[in-house]
C-alpha cells in the first residue's frame, strides 16, 4: 500500500488527537470564575491586577471578592457586586454566552452549564450538550433550506437583474419617443391655432345671423307668450273690470293645489303673486309664468264669461266635487298625472344656419386640427405616465441584488376562518371579509424595517384604512427563507396593527452571526 496513505492518515489521527487535547486543556486553563478562555491572559494569577480602564491596581486575591473596587466591574467577573460587570458561560457543548454579572446567583438558570448559579439553592442542569444538539440540528436544517432556497434565490436575482435593465432600457427609449412626439404635439397646437384663426373670421358672420336668429325667435315666442297671457287674463276677468280677483281664481278646480276639492284664498293668492287682485300688466309679468302650465293642464275646460255664469259654474263645481278624471276636448278621459302631459312642447328646432363651401371646409380642417392635437397629447401623457411608473419601480429597494424583483405585482393569500389577507409586496396588504363586505386596506408599501444587520428581514406598510375611532391600520411583514413565496400567519397583536409571517427563497442567505448573544429564559 502506499507509503503517502499511511502517512497522511497517521497525521490526520495525530491532529484530531492533539485538538481533543488542546480542548480539554483550554478548557482548564486556571482563571477566576466567569472569565472567557480569550480573557484569561489579564488575569495572572501571579501579578496584581489592573482595571481594564487602567483606573486601579489591586491585588489579585481581590478578585471575585464580591466587592466591587474597579468602575468599569472587571474585577468581579464571577459575582454580583458590579452592576456593569459580565459573566462568562462556558456552556461546553453548545455556544458561549456573556451575561450581565447582576444576573449571577439570582435564582434564575441563564447558563446552560448553571456555573452562573453556583451558590444558590436553585437546580441548574447542566443541559448543554442537549440544547447544543438541538441546535446543531436546527441549524442543520436551516443550512439545508437555505441551500435549497439559494438555488431559487440565484434564479430569482437574475430575473431582478434582468428586469430592471430591461426597465432602464425601456427608460431610455421612452425619453426618446418623448422628444418626438412633445415636438409633434408643439407642431400640432400651432396648426390648430393657425386653422382655428381663419375659421373664427369666417364663422364670426355666421355667429352674427345666429345671434339675430335666436334673438328674433325669443322675441316671437315671447310675443306669442304674452298673446297667451292676455287670451287668459281677458277670459279670467269674468266681471271684465281689468282686474282679475281671488274670486275669478276660485272657481277654477285646475288650481286646488291640496287636492281638497276646492280651491282656497291661501291657492289662489299663490296664482297672483300671493297679492287679492292685479291689473293685466301685472298679470302677464309676475303671474303668467306660474299660471301657464295649470292653464293648459285645464285643456278647453270652460271659462266663465259672465258673472250669472260665474255663479252657474260654482253650483257645477260642487257637483263635480268628487270627480278624478276629466275629459278634454275630444272626448278622452285622463287622469291628473296625464293632464300634466297635455301641455304642448316647443318642437321647434333653432335656425339652422348653411355654410358656404369655401367656410364648411375651414371648419372640417380645423375639427380634424383639434382631433389630431388631442391625439397628439394623448400620447404625451401616455408616454409621461410610462416614464413615472419606470422612475418609481427603479427608485425601489428590492434588496442588494434585486433578489425582491420578481414579488412586485404579486400577490399572497392566507385565509383563516373569517378573512383572506392578501399580502401585496411593494404595494399594499388587504383584508378581505368572506362575507362579501367590502375590503378593508391594511397599508400601502411603507419601508424596509428590518435590523442595521439585516433590513430586509422586515416590511412595514402604513396608511391603512382609519379604525373606528382609532388610528390608520399598519402592517409589519417579517421575511424568512422559505423554498416557496407563502404567507404563513397573520395576527392583530394590537388593535388596527397586523402581523404578517412570510417566507420566500429571495430571504435564502447566509446570515450573519452575533457571539455572545444575550439570553435569559427563565428555567
Amino acid at each position: 500500500m502506499n507509503c503517502s496513505f499511511w502517512k497522511n492518515t497517521a497525521f490526520a489521527k495525530i491532529f484530531i488527537v492533539i485538538f481533543f487535547v488542546s480542548e480539554i486543556l483550554s478548557s482548564e486553563v486556571p482563571r477566576p470564575r466567569g472569565v472567557s478562555l480569550s480573557r484569561a491572559s489579564l488575569y495572572p494569577p501571579d501579578k496584581d491586577f489592573t482595571c481594564f480602564d487602567e483606573s486601579k491596581t489591586i491585588p489579585f486575591t481581590r478578585i471575585n471578592d464580591d466587592y466591587c473596587d474597579c468602575l468599569d466591574g472587571s474585577d468581579e467577573p464571577g459575582t454580583s457586586a458590579c452592576p456593569n460587570g459580565l459573566f462568562h458561560c462556558t456552556n461546553a457543548g453548545h455556544r458561549p454566552l456573556n451575561i450581565p454579572s447582576n444576573r449571577v446567583n439570582d435564582g434564575i438558570c441563564d447558563c446552560c452549564d448553571g456555573t452562573d448559579e453556583y451558590s444558590t439553592k436553585s437546580s441548574c442542569q447542566n443541559n448543554c450538550i442537549e440544547l447544543g444538539r438541538s441546535a446543531r440540528e436546527a441549524a442543520q436544517r436551516k443550512a439545508e433550506l437555505i441551500k435549497a432556497g439559494k438555488q431559487i434565490r440565484a434564479e430569482m436575482v437574475q430575473k431582478g437583474i434582468q428586469l430592471k435593465q430591461e426597465k432602464q432600457i425601456k427608460l431610455t427609449e421612452l425619453g426618446k419617443n418623448m422628444e418626438e412626439a412633445e415636438k409633434l404635439k408643439i407642431e400640432k397646437e400651432a396648426l390648430k391655432k393657425e386653422i382655428e384663426s381663419l375659421e373664427n373670421k369666417a364663422l364670426e358672420y355666421y355667429r352674427k345671423l345666429e345671434d339675430e336668429a335666436k334673438l328674433k325667435k325669443e322675441e316671437e315666442e315671447a310675443a306669442a307668450q304674452r298673446a297667451e297671457a292676455i287670451e287668459t287674463f281677458n277670459k279670467f276677468d269674468s266681471n271684465q273690470d281689468g282686474w282679475l280677483e281671488i274670486s275669478e281664481v276660485k272657481v277654477r278646480t285646475s288650481f286646488d293645489r291640496d287636492g281638497n276639492g276646492e280651491v282656497s284664498d291661501e291657492e289662489a293668492k299663490f296664482y297672483l303673486n300671493f297679492q287679492e287682485s292685479v291689473d293685466l300688466d301685472t298679470f302677464v309679468k309676475t303671474c303668467w309664468k306660474t299660471l301657464r302650465p295649470v292653464v293648459f293642464r285645464e285643456g278647453t275646460e270652460k271659462i266663465p264669461e259672465k258673472k250669472d255664469e260665474l255663479e252657474n259654474s260654482e253650483v257645477d263645481d260642487m257637483q263635480d266635487e268628487d270627480q278624478e278624471i276629466e275629459e278634454d276636448g275630444e272626448g278622452h278621459e285622463y287622469d291628473d298625472e296625464e293632464q300634466e302631459s297635455q301641455e304642448p312642447e316647443q318642437t321647434e328646432a333653432p335656425p339652422t344656419i348653411i355654410y358656404d363651401e369655401e367656410t364648411q371646409q375651414l371648419v372640417e380642417k380645423a375639427t380634424a386640427a383639434r382631433n389630431e392635437y388631442q391625439e397628439a397629447s394623448k400620447i404625451v401623457n401616455e408616454i409621461e405616465r410610462e416614464i413615472k411608473d419606470i422612475e418609481e419601480y427603479l427608485g425601489k429597494d428590492f434588496g442588494t441584488e434585486e433578489e425582491f424583483a420578481s414579488l412586485e405585482g404579486q400577490c399572497f393569500d392566507y385565509e383563516d376562518h373569517e378573512y383572506i389577507y392578501k399580502l401585496c409586496p411593494f404595494d399594499k396588504t388587504i383584508q378581505q371579509p368572506k362575507s362579501g363586505a367590502s375590503d378593508v386596506r391594511l397599508g400601502v408599501w411603507g419601508y424596509w424595517s428590518g435590523s442595521k444587520l439585516n433590513k430586509y428581514e422586515k416590511m412595514t406598510f402604513e396608511g391603512g384604512q382609519s379604525c373606528w375611532n382609532g388610528p390608520q391600520r399598519t402592517t409589519v411583514v417579517t421575511v424568512n427563507c422559505g423554498s416557496e413565496n407563502k404567507v404563513l400567519s397573520v395576527s392583530e397583536p394590537n388593535r388596527c396593527e397586523y402581523f404578517f409571517e412570510f417566507v420566500t427563497p429571495a430571504a435564502c442567505y447566509e446570515a450573519p452571526v452575533v457571539e455572545n448573544e444575550d439570553l435569559h429564559d427563565e428555567l
